[in-house]
């Protein structure tokens, strides 16, 4: 007994050695510390840092020295989630966005450097009488800052919204330049500030962007196609490729964040937003990796340097307060060039404010060259003084996220509303997985991610003497079905059901749920009409009056380089025009995808309004038709394209004749794409539903035969008309 006592006590003495008990001490601060602070209103982010300072070496000592130093386990950790922050930014940054705000987030990233640094030197200089060197690298530690409250906007779901573009933009401008400020102070320090040094700098630079833009989305848009099912294998290759760019970063002679930011870029067009690997990573970094980076930067805080005397505290108290002041006021500045409201400056303000490992880098350089260029009361004062920024910028960022998703909502310029929660819903027709991969893929990219419940898997199966055997097998199936896309949050609902027929069991559901699409397994190799009503589509059509997507897909969905979309003239005039359009419009935003659009001139007018109701940014090249034929003449093929067409049922405002054999010149023309049909539901006027049934169909095919036949008159009386001219 005694032997076990004393056993116990030395695995509890302070500081803490065994790693499981640490690790389990880290986890317990991750679990409780939100929750106990959010009743007080305080943000998770900041009870993480407060929880690190006291439990930290220079308070209750239960974590050492060792464990945050450079070999540490706690300090490797924090690495991670530090290269996390910035892949994540790097990752959720709409690249449409940032382009459209490419010239704000140069401005942004310009004021926010320039300000702190040219203000923050003569503050260095005459106030705190630090020489030349010293003050331009604590003034270039004002310029530099760390997105520590990003995950609190990502959490709003605020991260696409333009002055988050702005300033993430701002943000790898003005740490890249202060990084490389850093490696010149560097070199300099050392003596090795010549012409070699700039051409080292120059070469290493070229070559880190010739591998991270060219060589790694290769590598990158292969592994995922040929491994489009094994989530867990493409979860391990985005890590690595996150540290293999991190490392060469280092080795190009900047810090590592900046590769972590680049490899967040590069990934940025080959990781859906709305896919279960970005579900994945970002679960996994916002509950583990991040949170030990924030645990770590409240650990290296020493708050008894502060009761040694005076001169320490007015250190820490001007660098806390011009580093606060400096980057409110580059916000203000960028307010006031572009127009933007108080709201979007707090929003800059408080991303842009918090200062963490970087500026820890900056200062250590000076620290630890072992020339005296820094003491240690600026290292105490710039710790002192991430915590304060660190609780500036969650407290501001908490605020002004909550105030402008209350403004965007007033403004019906929100992302959701209620009716659009409870209106969308996609019904994915198909009795097992094998084969359809691609098709809830695809199912789940064009759904809103907010909805409720926005996908059903339906499975029809015929009424006869077999329907319980099979029944009992397809409920087998989807449980396989939900259990594949699990790691995604959209939830999947499952129904097997029975019918006369797999067309009218497919219409009666898709009316039972609600749904406004249907999608179907059209593939050439799996193709799913064939088997439901042989070669015709018709049938279904006649049957379900919702709109239908027939999809051959055969490719992963990052293997595609655009999205070629064909509407027939007139479609904008359909009721469901808004239905489809919308999730082509998500289609592209997900799979950062430019839009080749071949329709006229008002299809193409309504099409971009449907955009910009929806705040969906997207990249569309416009090719102008007369006549639905004209898109395959100016088509230029391009098998990796992903061909979307939008054709008509008879009777739509849109239909003509040529859709009939529209598709077959299509599959003739371009064999080796995959390929989308999407026909538009036809919404009759309630106004004569009460004569259904009076029908209208023997006149409509009366009037298609006439034109037919006028077709085929025009055709014969053309070739001799040039037959006579040949011959004079």
């Amino acid at each position: 007994m005694d032997d076990f006592l004393k056993h116990l006590l030395f695995e509890f003495q302070l500081p803490l050695t065994n790693p499981v008990l640490v690790f389990s001490l880290l986890l317990f601060i991750i679990l409780v510390s939100p929750i106990v602070l959010r009743r007080l209103r305080v943000p998770g982010i900041i009870g993480l840092i407060i929880s690190g300072l006291i439990i930290g070496p220079h308070a209750l000592g239960f974590i050492g020295n060792s464990a945050i130093q450079s070999d540490g386990s706690i300090k490797l950790f924090s690495t991670i989630g530090l290269l996390y922050i910035m892949f994540m930014a790097g990752l959720e940054l709409d690249l449409n966005q940032f382009k459209k705000h490419l010239n704000k987030s140069l401005t942004f990233g310009i004021l926010t450097f320039t300000i702190p640094l040219l203000l923050g030197y003569p503050i260095c200089y005459y106030i705190l009488h630090l020489d030349g060197t010293a003050s331009l690298l604590v003034a270039s530690m004002f310029s530099t800052h760390t997105l520590v409250a990003y995950p609190i906007i990502s959490k709003y779901g605020l991260s696409k919204h333009s002055s988050v573009a702005i300033t993430v933009g701002g943000t790898i401008l003005t740490d890249t330049a202060v990084l490389i400020i850093l490696a010149i102070i560097s070199s300099s320090i050392e003596g090795n500030l010549d012409g070699a040094f700039w051409l080292r700098l120059i070469t290493s630079l070229t070559i880190f962007s010739i591998i991270m833009f060219f060589g790694i989305p290769k590598i990158a848009r292969w592994f995922f196609s040929k491994l489009d099912s094994e989530k867990s294998s493409q979860y391990i290759f985005v890590l690595s490729v996150v540290f293999f760019s991190a490392f060469l970063a280092e080795v190009a002679g900047v810090e590592h964040i900046i590769g972590a930011f680049v490899a967040g870029l590069v990934l940025n067009r080959l990781i859906p937003h709305n896919s279960i690997l970005m579900n994945r990573i970002e679960f996994i970094g916002n509950a583990l990796f991040i949170p030990f980076f924030l645990i770590y930067v409240g650990m290296v805080v020493d708050y008894k340097a502060f009761l040694q005397g005076s001169w320490p505290l007015a250190i820490a108290g001007v660098l806390t307060t011009f580093a606060i002041f400096s980057k409110w006021l580059a916000a203000y500045a960028t307010q006031l060039i572009f127009k933007m409201t108080g709201t979007e400056r707090q929003v800059i303000f408080g991303l842009s404010t918090s200062h963490a490992a970087a500026t820890l880098a900056i200062i250590m350089v000076g620290y630890n060259e072992g020339n005296g260029i820094l003491d240690i009361n600026i290292v105490n004062g710039t710790v002192l003084l991430i915590l304060f920024t660190c609780m500036t910028a969650s407290f501001v960022t908490e605020n002004a996220g909550r105030k402008l998703l209350i403004e965007l909502n007033e403004a019906g310029e929100g992302e959701h509303n209620e009716s659009k929660l409870r209106n969308q819903h996609i019904m994915v027709s198909m009795n097992e997985l094998k084969g359809n991969e691609n098709l809830i893929d695809f199912s789940l990219i064009i759904s809103d991610p907010k909805v409720i419940n926005p996908i059903s898997v339906v499975s029809v199966h015929p009424n006869n003497e077999k329907a319980e055997i099979m029944i009992r097998k397809s409920r087998k199936s989807l449980e396989d079905i939900v259990k594949h896309f699990s790691g995604h949050e959209a939830k999947l609902n499952t129904i097997a059901t029975i019918d006369y027929n797999l067309s009218s069991g497919i219409a009666r559901v898709s009316k039972e749920l609600v749904a406004d699409i249907v999608v179907i397994n059209d593939n050439k190799n799996f193709n799913f009409i064939q088997r439901m009503v042989g070669d015709e589509r018709e049938h279904l059509m006649d049957l379900c009056d919702k709109t239908i997507f027939f999809c051959q897909l055969n490719r992963s969905m990052l293997a595609y380089s655009r999205i070629v979309m064909m509407a027939t003239p007139l479609c904008e005039l359909e009721n469901s025009f808004v239905t489809w359009a919308e999730r082509i419009f998500r289609l592209a935003k997900e799979l950062n995808l430019r839009i080749d659009l071949y329709a006229t001139t008002a299809t193409k007018d309504r099409f971009e309004k449907i955009g910009t109701a929806n705040q969906i940014e997207a990249n569309i090249k416009f090719f102008e038709i007369e006549q639905f034929e004209d898109s395959l003449l100016k088509y230029e093929k391009n098998k990796t394209d992903l061909l979307v067409t939008c054709l008509a049922r008879k009777g739509a405002v849109s239909h003509s004749i040529e859709i009939e054999t529209y598709t077959g010149k299509i599959e003739k023309a371009c064999p080796e794409n995959d390929v989308v049909y999407i026909y538009p539901a036809l919404q009759i006027d309630q106004l004569f539903s009460s004569y259904d049934d009076i029908s209208a169909t023997p006149i409509a095919a009366g009037v298609e035969t006439i034109q037919k036949i006028g077709r085929e008159i025009g055709s014969i009386l053309v070739g001799n008309t040039t037959k006579k001219r040949r011959r004079k």
